[in-house]
Order: structure tokens, then C-alpha cells, then sequence
């Protein structure tokens, strides 16, 4: 009887325990509406005091550049879970950063397109310690990346980034950085007189939405084409289809998957340098053929998107125009909401005690008529039209980027929030409405451009 007593107590014991930590780790979702929210008001006040643009003191210049962006040592794969860590045994194509620099004499810009899942938040806050070396700021760059899930792990702290990363290696993330400045002083020394151009190219059977069969999808490839009077030129492609086609059993490869098979061919079939970054991929898969060989999947996926876009390029005309702007936009957020259970949600410091906490932007960088919109997040194709309609009534042409520096999960729209999927339960980090509210940001920069 003594020892059921002593068992008793050492059970109520742990109940308790556990309940305290419950407690202090769960709460409820806070639906309170965003514009009624403070991070919405203070948002929004920096958006209205954003700095307008300098005048241009000479014509559009343009340079570029790549670096090899391949370790010596071997890394985990940044993506899929699943992998555990697991670290890449084979180089399957060299992964690289690709870096254009533009300046009209009074606004500088380097637009890097890298070669990795996301860009990592901890190269971001080492960029942004490190850029002044060589006469930038945070300000002055525009990231983005082709989204691959067979490139560098190893770049994120904590719980969260060693299950989709792998373990923290802080070599990676002084590799990345030191990768990306190199690149940018490259591509500054090539500055010369640009043109600009841009199309886009409908290709929406090659996509298909992953979270309802009838939804939209972004399924446009765009191009913004750079011209320099030597004939030279560079090629920008975005697109939304999710580079998965490597699966997670594929861990051995060191890859940029179909956008790194879709670069090279442009290269060798349009003369011109190439970069990719990922489109508005939140929502979208890739439409594939499988096949038993992995790799000529990704071939044939990538020569689909290739047999669309070199016939196209002949028509792109590009034209002086020396207008160059680019507004980052801090953003705050609604306090972490990732859910554990129905409309429960873990507590912002358990949450950055397992995640980090970093902070995130919008940029909007406009070149000539054409005008990025860079977002913290895998972005949903179907928040698109709207931004489409917004950039149509000043004219612009618009290209909507993934992955810009900060990362902050998926942002899908607002009616799939309770939705039972991967996009919208595990991956939603920041609660409801963000689609509405990331919408409305960015239609705001589009405003101030």
C-alpha cells in the first residue's frame, strides 16, 4: 500500500508537470482581424515613410557575374525532412551564385539569384553585418533562390532548422556569404551601358496547384532580358513550379535540380548569362512525367520549359531606361502561431527557442517597367492576379520572387487556413490572414514605386 501511495504521488506528480508545461507552451489562436492588430499598424506606418526614389543621374548599367558555390566538404540537404541530415555523396551538376549589379549613378542594386532552398536567414544577418566591405547595404540587395531540395544544408540553428537543414554548420554559412560578396564585386567590375526588356510565356500545364485540384496557378514563366551595347546580355527567369522533382530518397545528389538543367541550356542555346529564381511556388507543384531515371525526368522538365522560352527570346526588345528603385519594407508579424492541435497554438518563446528568431522583409525592385516583388516565404500562385491587376494599373510588368531573406513558412490564401495540409497546418508559422496581409503590403509597394 506504502508503494501505490509513492506511485500515486509520482503520477500526479508528472500530471502536473505536465499540464504546468502546457500551460506555458500551448495558448489559443489569436484570430483577432490584421488590420486591427498593431504589427498591421506599424507595418504599415513604415510602408507610408518609405523614402522615395533618387533621380537617375546616368542611363541603366548592368554587370554580372557567378560563383561556384560547391564545398569542399560534404553538407546535409536543405528540404526534406524525412532525410534526417543525411549528407550528399555526389556532385551532380555545380551549384553556383549568380549575381547581376545594376546602377543609374544615383541607385545601386545587386540582384542575387543563389543556387539553394531558401536564402538562409543566417547568411542574411551576416550579409547585412558584412555588405558595407563592399559598398552595399542590406537595402541594396535583392535575393532570391531556385528553391532546390538536393543543395546545402547545415545553414540554421535550432530544433526546427536541423529537421529541414540538417545539423548547424557554421562553415556553410560563412561559405554562402563569402560567395555572395565575391559575386557582387565581380559583377560590379562589369558594369556597362543596359537595355531592359522583359515577356512572360504561358506554360500552366506544367504546373498543377497541391492544395485544391480547381484552384489557380501561376503557371507563367517571365523573363527580364538585360542588354549591353556589346551585344552581351542576361536572362532572369522565374517560374512557380516547386523544384522537387529530385525525391527524398535522392539524398545522395548534390543538385539544382530542373532550374539548374533550365539555366545551363539557356546559356548554351541563347548565349546570354542566366539566373532563376523561384516564382510563387507556395501553392504549386511541378507537373512531371516520371520516369525510372530520375535524371532524365528533370531533363525532360527542364526541356519543356526550354522549348518555350528560346523561340520567344528574338521578340523581346529592350529599350533605354535608366529607372532603377528599391524599397524594403520591414515587415512585422501577427506573434508566432504554429498549431499543435486544433485551434491550439505553441507560445512565441517556445517557438523561437526552436526555430530563431530572424527578422523579414518585403522588396520591390523595379527595373524600367519590370518590377520584382520579393517575398520571406514559399508565396501562393493564387495571391498572384491580384498583384498582377495592381502592377497593370501603373503599367508595370511583374515578376513575383520566393525566399528573399528571411523566411517565415508558407503564405497561402486566407479560406484555406483550416485546411488539413501540409502547406497550411505545418508550414503555416504566423497564423491567419497573412494572405490578405501580405497582399495588401505589396500592393502598397507597388503604389510607392
Amino acid at each position: 500500500m506504502k508503494y501505490l501511495r509513492i506511485l500515486l504521488k509520482i503520477l500526479l506528480g508528472l500530471v502536473g508537470i505536465i499540464l504546468l508545461f502546457l500551460a506555458v507552451s500551448l495558448a489559443p489562436v489569436n484570430d483577432t482581424p490584421y488590420r486591427k492588430t498593431d504589427y498591421y499598424a506599424n507595418t504599415r506606418q513604415r510602408l507610408l515613410h518609405l523614402p522615395r526614389p533618387l533621380c537617375p543621374q546616368t542611363g541603366l548599367q548592368a554587370g554580372w557575374a557567378k560563383v561556384n558555390l560547391t564545398p569542399s566538404f560534404t553538407t546535409p540537404t536543405g528540404g526534406y525532412g524525412v532525410r534526417r541530415g543525411e549528407h550528399w555523396k555526389t556532385v551532380s551538376d555545380s551549384i553556383y551564385v549568380r549575381t547581376v549589379v545594376l546602377t543609374n549613378g544615383s541607385t545601386k542594386v545587386a540582384l542575387v539569384a543563389l543556387d539553394l532552398l531558401i536564402t538562409p536567414p543566417t547568411v542574411t544577418e551576416q550579409l547585412k553585418k558584412r555588405l558595407p566591405e563592399i559598398g552595399f547595404q542590406w537595402e541594396n540587395v535583392f535575393t532570391g533562390a531556385i528553391h532546390s531540395h538536393n543543395s546545402l544544408g547545415g545553414w540554421a540553428p535550432g530544433l526546427v532548422g536541423g529537421l529541414f537543414a540538417g545539423e548547424f554548420d557554421q562553415r556553410v554559412v560563412d561559405h554562402i556569404t563569402n560567395a555572395v560578396l565575391k559575386s557582387i564585386t565581380l559583377a560590379q567590375r562589369q558594369l556597362a551601358p543596359a537595355e531592359v526588356g522583359f515577356t512572360q510565356i504561358a506554360a500552366p500545364e506544367l504546373v498543377y496547384n497541391r492544395m485544391n485540384n480547381e484552384g489557380e496557378v501561376d503557371g507563367n514563366i517571365r523573363l527580364l532580358k538585360l542588354r549591353k551595347k556589346t551585344g552581351e546580355s542576361a536572362l532572369l527567369c522565374t517560374y512557380g513550379g516547386h523544384a522537387t522533382i529530385f525525391r527524398a530518397a535522392d539524398a545522395q545528389y548534390l543538385s539544382r535540380d530542373y532550374p539548374g538543367v533550365l539555366v545551363d541550356q539557356l546559356e548554351k542555346q541563347s548565349g546570354s548569362f542566366a539566373l532563376f529564381m523561384a516564382g510563387s511556388v507556395g501553392s504549386t507543384g511541378s507537373k512531371v512525367r516520371e520516369e525510372k531515371d530520375v535524371f532524365r525526368t528533370i531533363r525532360n522538365y527542364a526541356d519543356s520549359l526550354t522549348n518555350r522560352i528560346v523561340p520567344a527570346l528574338p521578340q523581346v526588345k529592350t529599350r533605354p531606361d535608366s529607372t532603377l528603385e528599391l524599397l524594403t519594407l520591414p515587415l512585422e508579424l501577427r506573434e508566432p502561431h504554429p498549431r499543435v492541435v486544433g485551434n491550439w497554438r505553441v507560445r512565441p518563446w517556445l517557438f523561437y527557442s526552436v526555430y530563431g528568431d530572424y527578422p523579414s522583409d518585403l522588396k520591390a525592385l523595379r527595373i524600367g517597367q519590370t518590377v520584382l516583388l520579393g517575398t520571406p516565404c514559399d508565396f501562393s500562385g493564387e495571391l498572384v492576379p491580384a498583384l498582377l491587376r495592381q502592377a497593370g494599373q501603373k503599367g508595370f510588368n511583374l515578376m513575383v520572387t520566393s525566399f528573399n531573406g528571411g523566411y517565415v513558412g508558407y503564405i497561402t490564401p486566407d479560406q484555406y487556413y483550416h485546411k488539413q495540409a501540409y502547406e497550411t497546418q505545418t508550414m503555416n508559422w504566423f497564423g491567419p490572414e497573412n494572405g490578405a496581409y501580405f497582399v495588401e503590403m505589396m500592393k502598397g509597394l507597388l503604389v510607392r514605386l
